[in-house]
């Protein structure tokens, strides 16, 4: 699987467990840490754990393991590492708190409304 497609599970994962506001940035000509950021929020510590799981889990089914995941212990901000793609899931006021997307304003978003239902 490229990155794109890579992208594209993890969109239609956090989709299926009511993830909003998903942003993807394209950072393949921004750094060299990945070809992907994928931002995305939950109203609730809850609900972010469940997203940050469901991503994980439909990675998996497709052979990708996370070399790293952040923040499972707290669920205000996880951020799971698949190399290629990585992923910030935040809490509501922690991501307007960072807003990773002004830090990343260089970075040309990614279209993704098609995988969203």
């Amino acid at each position: 699987m490229n990155s794109k497609d890579l992208l594209q599970v993890v969109v239609n994962a956090a989709d299926s467990k009511r993830a909003e506001e998903i942003v993807a940035l394209d950072m393949q000509k921004i750094s060299l840490l990945a070809d992907y950021f994928v931002i995305m929020q939950a109203d609730s510590s809850r609900q972010v754990k469940a997203i940050a799981d469901e991503i994980d889990a439909e990675m998996n089914k497709e052979g990708v393991t996370a070399k790293n995941i952040e923040g499972k212990h707290n669920s205000d901000w996880i951020l799971l590492d698949f190399g290629d793609v990585v992923v910030h899931v935040f809490k509501t006021e922690t991501r307007q708190f960072y807003n990773l997307e002004k830090l990343w304003a260089n970075a040309p978003m990614v279209d993704v409304s098609a995988w969203v239902k």
